[in-house]
């Protein structure tokens, strides 16, 4: 059944909420930005002429807060809503919440969140399938000091190194290795202590842990008419406290492990008779994969897999939802290179976000270059969220031409007022392992960090620096002049 999408309620911030903002003017469709006080002057703030204040700073008051985030849809007169990544987006709840208020939820259905947001649930899915996953302790075990020894017992029965794992949530949180009974305190102490926070639930499992193991990805989608297809892989494998810095598409792969990956990932959609964009993740190594989870959204890394097939998925998200087929070619076939960096507001030799006001930054826009940036000069990175700006991804012909684009459009971008890890991913694209394709997700932290140091010499010399701040100044950012933001009083649903 088709249903019209005349404006869509955006449950989000930084850059996917721009994202979702240009996409969705591209197809006529009014977005509404759903926003916390801390991002009342933010660049998606400008971008958006309808917003709905949702809440304080503080995530679990403002984008975790569904009541604030449905009450603020509805009193835009919104039809839908898109939740982006993390935050919501793969909460059932919202979904559940979506469909009582006749709203259009842009994602998959409620009980594909159910078993996708749950990893054990998920991993049974997959075991269902006939995929092949890694030895693990499911059972349903909360992360408390009366369980340690028991899941301590467990871990020795499948042999360290182990990983301690979220049932719930993604985005690395939660998620210790364990090299050794000796390490094993100190890990479910901190996963027990993170996984709570993140997710509300300190439910963990413990998985085996593959030392030199490839992260790949493959992106699906299943359209209104049931059909489900994939839409290629990525590497993913370039990661820092579990959390992806560098991505590529295609992955690089033998022809037939592509095959078998991809129909893996396709068979457990359709099992669960899946709807919209979602991602299966597999660890690879020595010629064999393994199912690890399900993302049920859009992805931080999707921008890989659009340059690679020339397709919007955000678009293909909403026509779906309308019940319109996503795409007008019937089959897709990848061309040339994607590589994507994420770029963040860091002090990469004490390892912390750098929070605060951007001065002057230039994001240089070129051919098959694409920069998909949250903030720009003058904005405040506020401290409540991650410190990630956006993202640099490129395209071009092979691998080696796309690894030196990206390095061109790294040294031309220029971000003043705050640190950043642009020199730290300059010099990653330049190693020499990396250069050959031959990185795992221990890389960075094995490998590269122990002995990189940053060395300012992707640094402009002062007196550059000092004509580009006198030519480029930080003007103040104005408020829309148009009086379409709406108000109410979401702090009803906040619970101390």
């Amino acid at each position: 059944m088709h249903r019209k999408i005349k404006k869509l309620a955006i449950a989000n911030r930084g850059e996917i909420a721009m994202r979702l903002i240009s996409t969705c003017q591209e197809m006529g469709i009014t977005p509404v930005l759903l926003y916390s006080s801390a991002d009342q002057n933010s660049k998606a703030f400008r971008r958006c002429l309808e917003k709905v204040c949702i809440g304080p700073a503080e995530a679990k008051k403002s984008y975790l807060n569904i009541p604030a985030i449905i009450e603020g849809a509805l009193a835009s007169g919104a039809d839908a809503i898109h939740p982006g990544y993390g935050f919501l987006s793969e909460k059932a709840e919202l979904a559940q919440a979506c469909n009582k208020n006749n709203l259009i939820f842009v994602g998959p259905p409620e009980n594909c969140l159910e078993i996708f947001g749950d990893k054990v649930l998920a991993r049974k899915q997959a075991i269902k399938c006939g995929i092949p996953v890694l030895p693990a302790y499911t059972s349903s075990v909360k992360a408390t000091e009366e369980n340690a020894d028991k899941l301590l017992a467990e871990a020795e029965k499948i042999g360290f190194p182990i990983m301690i794992k979220s049932t719930h949530g993604g985005g690395g949180r939660g998620l210790r290795i364990v090299h050794s009974k000796k390490e094993w305190p100190e890990a479910f102490t901190s996963a027990q202590r993170e996984t709570k926070v993140a997710f509300g639930s300190s439910e963990i499992f413990i998985e085996k842990y593959l030392p030199s193991a490839r992260h790949i990805e493959v992106q699906v989608f299943a359209d209104a008419s049931g059909q489900v297809f994939h839409l290629f892989d990525r590497d993913c494998s370039i990661q820092r406290k579990q959390q992806k810095i560098i991505e590529e598409a295609p992955a690089l792969l033998p022809k037939f492990i592509q095959q078998n990956i991809h129909s893996a990932a396709v068979e457990l959609l359709q099992s669960v008779k899946y709807l919209q964009a979602g991602t299966v993740e597999f660890l690879y190594q020595e010629e064999k994969f393994y199912f690890m989870e399900v993302n049920p959204r859009i992805q931080v890394e999707c921008p890989v897999t659009e340059m690679i097939l020339g397709i919007d998925l955000i678009r293909a998200q909403i026509l779906t939802a309308q019940g319109l087929p996503p795409f007008i070619q019937k089959a897709f076939t990848p061309r040339g290179h994607s590589i994507q960096c994420r770029i963040y507001t860091e002090n990469m030799q004490k390892q912390v976000p750098d929070f605060g006001t951007l001065g002057t930054c230039e994001f240089p826009q070129g051919v098959n270059r694409r920069f998909d940036m949250g903030y720009e000069s003058g904005d405040e990175v506020p401290g409540f969220y991650d410190a990630m700006l956006g993202k640099c991804i490129v395209w071009e012909e092979n691998r080696l031409r796309a690894v030196e684009k990206m390095k061109k459009a790294l040294s031309e971008t220029l971000i003043f007022g705050l640190k950043t890890n642009i020199s730290f991913l300059q010099d990653l694209i330049s190693h020499e392992i990396f250069m050959r394709g031959k990185v795992h997700t221990r890389f960075v932290e094995e490998v590269f960090l122990p002995s990189w140091k940053e060395e300012n010499v992707h640094s402009l010399p002062p007196e550059v620096i000092s004509t580009l701040l006198k030519t480029f100044s930080v003007p103040a950012k104005p408020f829309s002049s148009k009086k379409t933001e709406k108000y109410f009083n979401p702090w009803t649903y906040f619970s101390e």
